[in-house]
């Protein structure tokens, strides 16, 4: 009975910028990502996988520069086993594609869509993007040539999946034709990249995205949308008519994106907190959005600690689009406040007007000041 482990993997994204880390946080971010390629090889070990596929998106486009392939190539060398690398819309296949100037005798770059034999009985067929932009079904296109197979075929695609029924783009993988694959045995696995959350599609347990391995974007903790699920692998057994997928994570980086009501000190305080138990802050993003009424002292609390904490977070900031944080000062706090005249009257014409965005920053701002 043939018989196969392997891991799945897509969206390393090498090269790639987030705008909100600076300085020593991006570089952090850099070198993680690169180092979760070694990462898939102890796994690789670990796990007894014979191959690596990796669905897609490898480099952030195809205008990188030497040092970054250099270093990335450095780390693919390090893979235990061999690694089939498919060419995604980031870096397509083209004339000056990156894979024409990088290279290690362990990566194969899946060109076409021709049958690949990476062990006896074991077939990678992929669908490559040739182009930044593909106006067809390119699995589709890879799986329609082929006939069943006695051994075991994993597919390789990457981008978005749907029925053909739902009007989808021109180049959305049919996931009904692909099950339909699967279901007469031309192919046994589809391993897709893009989407960087993990996640399984359809109904039959064979057609995944495994996430990017590092985490690239916010989870939106209010909804669960958002990046929810990356920073994964999957390690995919599969022998004879049996399956296994083993989500295992690997990824070290966090990115939430925070809602809170804070309406008085102890709900300042308890926001804090939430920012005070991230386990590891200079591997973590955080964005947030707060709503709600504080007078000047509470405001003042969360200032200080919004301050001292975006020292030792690799990002922390507010989410201004979202952001309805109202100051309302009590009668005993405006009396405390050591301000008069032309001042004064300022203030009083600000908080008269406090639904106004630049009117709100400016009396926080006196505030901050006189405090």
């Amino acid at each position: 009975m043939t018989a196969t482990t392997f891991i799945h993997t897509s969206d390393f994204q090498l090269g790639m910028t987030r705008w909100f880390l600076k300085g020593e946080a991006q570089g952090r971010f850099n070198d993680d990502r690169e180092s979760a390629i070694v990462h898939l090889g102890q796994l690789a070990e670990e796990v007894g996988a014979e191959f690596i596929v990796v669905a897609g998106d490898v480099f952030e486009h195809n205008a990188l520069s030497r040092e970054i392939l250099a270093r990335a190539t450095e780390m693919f060398k390090r893979l235990p086993v061999p690694v089939y690398v498919l060419p995604g819309n980031h870096d397509p296949l083209v004339a000056d594609s990156v894979f024409y100037r990088t290279s290690a005798d362990n990566v194969h770059v899946i060109a076409d869509s021709e049958p690949i034999e990476v062990g006896k009985g074991v077939e990678v067929v992929g669908a490559p993007y040739l182009s930044k932009r593909a106006n067809h079904d390119l699995v589709r296109q890879a799986l329609e040539p082929l006939d069943s197979t006695e051994g075991i075929r994993i597919a390789v695609g990457h981008g978005q999946v749907d029925s053909r029924t739902s009007g989808g783009d021109a180049d959305t993988i049919d996931l009904e034709f692909v099950e339909q694959c699967l279901e007469r045995g031309v192919i046994d696995y589809l391993a897709l990249g893009d989407t960087h959350s993990t996640a399984s599609l359809g109904t039959t347990g064979r057609v995944w995205f495994s996430g990017s391995p590092e985490t690239t974007d916010f989870k939106e903790c209010s909804t669960g949308g958002g990046e929810a699920d990356s920073g994964n692998a999957l390690v995919v057994r599969i022998e004879g008519e049996d399956i296994d997928i083993d989500k295992r994570s690997i990824g070290r980086w966090t990115f939430e994106a925070l809602d809170a009501s804070v309406n008085s000190t102890e709900d300042v305080e308890r926001f804090l907190r939430s920012l005070e138990e991230y386990p590891d802050k200079v591997r973590t993003a955080v964005k947030y959005s707060l709503q709600g009424t504080l007078g000047i002292a509470a405001h003042a609390r969360l200032q200080r600690g919004l301050d001292e904490l975006e020292a030792v977070f690799a990002s922390l900031r507010p989410r201004e689009r979202t952001m309805d944080l109202f100051l309302e000062p009590s009668e005993d706090e405006l009396a405390n406040l050591d301000i008069s005249g032309y001042a004064a009257d300022a203030l009083q014409e600000l908080l008269d007007n406090r639904e106004d965005p630049v009117a709100r920053d400016a009396a926080n701002l006196l505030f901050r000041l006189e405090g």
